[in-house]
């Protein structure tokens, strides 16, 4: 029996096929777990279920799910239980970043009322329809489970440039603790994890370095060395993905059985933005 006894535990993921999401993924199927990968672009996700079916006597499916669509949530979480047969664990991942300034007197990159919508809808009315529907699926199957919400590390409130971004990350830190009084009595346990600096991912497009360091008022490449810099993390290094998918899978587990309605950071001892 595996150290978390999560085999045959059935998973779902959103934001499943690339960067932290799909290191969890491959935390998962590593302990043995049934996996069901959600995410927006199908091609992308497709090519992660067989890359992630290659590392663990786990399974991995695909789901395509738009996380600010009711029905497109509900029917992720219907496969994962015509599938499966029930969902144990919900790992809301999906997420994105349009760095923007309040007040742009060159007007190039001003927040606008579609960017702020957009950002909204994905990382927090899309955590909302998540966790309601494997919520259902969990407190009907009589068997409780897990709602791992994924946030940021505390610091993010003072970063340049990401206030839209930042409001998000506050508002899951705070849904994960409302959750927790409702659903803990119910046997759903609900946990934040909130990653720091850590390697480069599919949000680090040049297209964002781009936007971000004109936030901040300085050049790209000067940017790509502040992300380089370690001098601001105690232990000196930026964070591997496995180890946000190591936390995760614990997280998960009855191994941390009593560990809910709180964030987790996971930023090796940076803790300011």
């Amino acid at each position: 029996m595996s150290w978390t006894n999560l085999t045959e535990k059935v998973v779902i993921i959103t934001g499943g096929a690339a960067g932290i999401g799909l290191s969890v993924a491959k935390g998962f199927v590593e302990v043995g777990a049934k996996v069901v990968i959600g995410d927006f672009a199908e091609d992308i996700g497709q090519k992660a279920v067989l890359e992630v079916n290659e590392v663990g006597p786990g399974e991995a499916i695909f789901a395509r799910c738009d996380v600010t669509s009711k029905a497109d949530v509900e029917a992720m979480v219907q496969t994962a239980v015509d599938k499966f047969g029930q969902v144990d664990v919900l790992v809301n991942n999906a997420g994105i970043n349009v760095p923007r300034l309040l007040v742009d007197p060159a007007g190039k990159e001003e927040l606008t009322e579609e960017i702020w919508d957009k950002v909204f809808a994905v990382n927090v009315k899309g955590q909302f329809l998540c966790a309601q529907a494997a919520a259902r699926a969990m407190l009907s199957s009589g068997k409780g489970g897990v709602v791992i919400n994924m946030t940021s590390e505390s610091g993010m409130e003072g970063s340049e440039g990401q206030s839209v971004y930042a409001a998000t990350k506050a508002a899951n830190q705070n849904m994960t603790r409302s959750w927790s009084k409702e659903l803990g009595r119910q046997g759903v346990r609900v946990v934040g994890v909130g990653p720091g600096i850590m390697e480069t991912t599919s949000m680090r497009s040049p297209a964002y370095e781009e936007s971000l360091a004109y936030t901040r008022g300085i050049s790209a490449d000067e940017l790509r060395k502040k992300y380089g810099s370690t001098s601001s993390i105690p232990l000196g290094r930026s964070g591997k993905l496995s180890e946000v998918a190591d936390l995760v899978v614990f997280l998960a587990s009855d191994r941390a059985s009593y560990i809910h309605g709180t964030t987790v950071n996971i930023s090796g001892g940076k803790s300011r933005g």
